[in-house]
């Protein structure tokens, strides 16, 4: 079976999106390398009007996704192993390294919340792992879903067609990726790198590392104390300031 992605949502009109598009929509409609399906959650409600919200406990502003109602959509579900993810705020930060793992399992089920969020009770009770694709709040979780469905099926065999170019781009490795260049050879004044028309596959090499540690440095210093601890623990020469281009 192809890598399966359910998505379990208010809203699933959402869907697909931007996942219906270039590579990742052909391999989808197409070629069948990943699958994406929706559910419903409005479908089941226990409330005669269809609510599936109700005011937080202990009182405040919004509403919260009913427990009774997440439980019923999900277990109507096979699994089949799939990892249960819940979009939320205030969940782990998505990472290269979690979405290979995904990426390995038969699929992932999403659950995107609304309002408030979701009880804590049915997250707790089903093994829901929340998951954070930012440190912003999004009306919804389908965006986010999406997110983190592209990540994990880019990574199905088939669907980029040549996986090494996933080899080298951000995050792979703990670093960030180099910049891209490609014709014309000027534009508005700016050069492409004359190393990157050298023909050295070397020097090019040596450069885009380069440029790959510089701009980790520069960007993202968490990301560099974590590849400098690494590169220790792991023997390796300590990496300092890259040197200038």
């Amino acid at each position: 079976m192809p890598f399966t992605a359910t998505v379990m949502t208010m809203f699933p009109e959402a869907f697909p999106g931007p996942l219906g598009v270039s590579m990742i929509g052909t391999a989808w409609k197409e070629a069948d390398l990943w699958r994406l399906e929706t559910l419903d959650i409005r479908a089941f409600s226990k409330d005669k009007r269809g609510f599936l919200d109700d005011t937080p406990a202990g009182g405040g502003a919004g509403a919260v996704l009913k427990a009774d109602v997440i439980a019923s959509a999900l277990d109507s579900l096979e699994l089949d192993g799939r990892p249960l993810l819940y979009m939320s705020a205030r969940g782990r930060p998505l990472t290269q390294a979690r979405v290979r793992e995904w990426s390995k399992a038969p699929g992932v089920v999403v659950l995107c919340g609304r309002f408030e969020g979701v009880d804590q009770r049915v997250l707790d009770a089903r093994g829901f792992e929340e998951v954070s694709v930012g440190d912003a709040v999004l009306a919804g979780g389908e965006a986010a879903a999406m997110v983190v469905i592209e990540a994990c099926v880019r990574l199905a065999p088939g669907v980029l067609g040549n996986i090494e170019s996933t080899l080298e781009e951000s995050f792979e490795d703990g670093l960030l990726e180099h910049p891209q260049y490609t014709r014309p050879r000027t534009f508005e004044g700016l050069d492409i790198p004359e190393v990157l028309l050298s023909g050295d596959h070397k020097k090019v090499d040596q450069w885009r590392r380069s440029m790959r540690e510089e701009t980790t440095r520069e960007r993202r210093p968490d990301l560099w104390e974590k590849h400098l601890a690494n590169q220790q623990a792991k023997g390796g020469p300590k990496t300092g300031k890259p040197k200038e281009k």
